[in-house]
Formats: C-alpha cells, structure tokens, sequence
C-alpha cells in the first residue's frame, strides 16, 4: 500500500509543479536571465547524470568499461559524427573492454 500512496503522491507533485509552470506570467519568461538559464539547464543535468551513471556503482566511485565507452563517445562527437553513431561507438566500445576483461 505504501508504493501506492508514493506513486499518488508524485502524481499530485508533478500535476502541482505542471500547474505552477502554467501561471508563471509571460513577462516573467522573456527575461533574458531566464532565457538563458533555461537554456543552461538541461544540459547541466544531463552532464551530472552522464557523470553520475558513468562513474559510480552504488556509493562507490568506480572507473571501468563504462568511462571507456564515454571517452570513446566524446571522440566521436569531436569527430563530428551523427548522434546515432556516436552511441553505437559509445556500446561497441563498453562491450569490447568489458568483453577484455575490463
């Protein structure tokens, strides 16, 4: 019963945070600090969840394959591939490590 009531609970979280977004008023979105900052967001969040997925394994901070595959994937992106080849490189290269024994 309790998964029940936390799942309820998040539906009524993310229906409130959805409302929220809705009333802030429009001049309030046009300023440029908040353009900006919109802008920054996603990308900051993404990058800590590369870098917190990549390197840990619970609570312990570990360096294995899987940085490997990351490293191998900024490679690619420098090279300019396109993205679907970028996360083909990005497994070809995690497997191939953790199939060395790495």
């Amino acid at each position: 019963m309790n998964v029940w009531i936390a799942i309820g609970l998040t539906v009524l979280g993310c229906y409130a945070v959805k409302l929220v977004g809705l009333l802030v008023p429009a001049g309030a979105l046009e300023r440029p600090l908040v353009r900006r900052l919109s802008a920054l967001v996603p990308v900051a969040l993404l990058a800590a969840l590369t870098a917190q997925q990549t390197f840990s394994t619970g609570s312990a901070l570990v360096v294995d394959a899987r940085a490997a595959g990351l490293v191998a994937a900024g490679a690619a992106l420098l090279l300019r591939a396109p993205f679907l080849v970028v996360v083909a490189v990005a497994v070809l290269v995690t497997a191939g490590v953790r199939a060395l024994g790495g």
